[in-house]
């Protein structure tokens, strides 16, 4: 007999970050169940359609900027289900 159990998502989040950063803003994404290889490819794409820099950091995706709106719209037509997150 086999234990079985459910593990949760982790929720696909949009957030902005400015701590640590001199003041300037970044959007970050947290939660996309991907290798790092997979993280770099999804963020080169990301960075690409915002038109500004970024990297993958901590298994996080990092965009230089406030695109979060931009953000959510692209990971759902990629068919991630994200969610803005913070203010």
């Amino acid at each position: 007999m086999s234990i079985v159990t459910k593990t949760k998502e982790m929720p696909i989040r949009v957030g902005r970050e400015t701590k640590g950063r001199a003041g300037k803003g970044v959007s970050v994404i947290t939660g996309l169940p991907l290798t790092q290889l997979q993280l770099e490819e999804i963020a080169k794409q990301l960075k690409k359609r915002c038109g500004s820099g970024g990297t993958v950091r901590n298994s996080a995706i990092e965009i230089q900027g406030d695109h979060r709106d931009l953000l959510v719209a692209e990971l759902d037509r990629l068919g991630y289900a994200a969610k803005r997150s913070g203010g």
